[in-house]
């Protein structure tokens, strides 16, 4: 058998596998084995391509690179459907977009729209409002925004708002509570975010002990991390990284 038609067939075998392993339809083992390289092919781009973690990779390098290239394109886009169709959903879409945009005031206040009539207590809504609202130094309205979520919404985000309520403490200047907050959050989620931005706290008040702790533990997990995990925890590896070569700089 040539080389050429073997590497075809075994090509066609793996997909094949594939097929029966991820229970898809068993018309797939006709088609790779009667026609193996147009059938791989077809297989490849129609089946296994979108759910790999390959796909999910260009589709984030796609959009990394549009934003790059324009990075106003979804705020025109958000704004264009909103005026188009003014619904609550494309009004949270504007918010969003200016909240990504860098605009915090304006963001808060689309948001602020958006949480009036029906979805005043969108746990949504009030998330993206919290961001919005502590970015721009409403800190007291951000903390009893996180406050109606965990009351009325325990489950929702529950990380993600654990985390936001610990950076609204600290903002406020309440460190000791603060601190219970993202002693919480480690136990609970034990997670490379929780141990990540405790760790960068931890350093903007000078408890370098468990600062370094957390960022011993970190370094600990990358060694034992994905590719794909290590790239997508690289920006919270970076800030931890910039917030102890300034504490250290400082200390010289």
């Amino acid at each position: 058998m040539p080389l050429g038609i073997g590497l075809h067939v075994l090509i066609a075998i793996f997909f094949a596998v594939h097929v029966v392993r991820s229970g898809g339809q068993l018309y797939w083992l006709f088609i790779l084995f009667s026609f193996p390289l147009l059938g791989s092919l077809i297989y490849f781009l129609a089946i296994y391509l979108p759910h790999s973690r390959l796909d999910r990779g260009l589709r984030q390098a796609t959009t990394k690179a549009i934003k790059s290239l324009d990075p106003g394109r979804e705020l025109r886009d958000a704004q264009a459907a909103f005026d188009l169709t003014p619904t609550a959903q494309n009004q949270m879409r504007v918010a969003y977009a200016l909240l990504e945009a860098g605009e915090a005031q304006q963001a808060a206040q689309q948001f602020d729209l958006c949480l009036q009539g029906p979805f005043s207590k969108d746990a949504e809504i009030r998330f993206g409002a919290a961001k919005a609202k502590l970015l721009s130094n409403q800190v007291a309205a951000a903390s009893a925004l996180l406050a109606h979520i965990q009351a009325d919404t325990p489950n929702f985000r529950a990380e993600e708002v654990a985390l936001l309520s610990a950076h609204a403490l600290a903002a406020e200047g309440k460190n000791d509570e603060a601190r219970q907050v993202y002693t919480a959050a480690l136990e609970r989620f034990g997670s490379v975010a929780c141990r990540a931005e405790f760790a960068i706290w931890s350093v903007s008040v000078g408890d370098l002990v468990t600062a370094q702790r957390l960022h011993a533990e970190l370094q600990h997990a990358q060694k034992h991390m994905t590719k794909h995990a290590r790239s997508l925890h690289q920006p919270l590896f970076r800030r931890l990284q910039s917030a102890l070569s300034a504490r250290e700089e400082k200390s010289q």
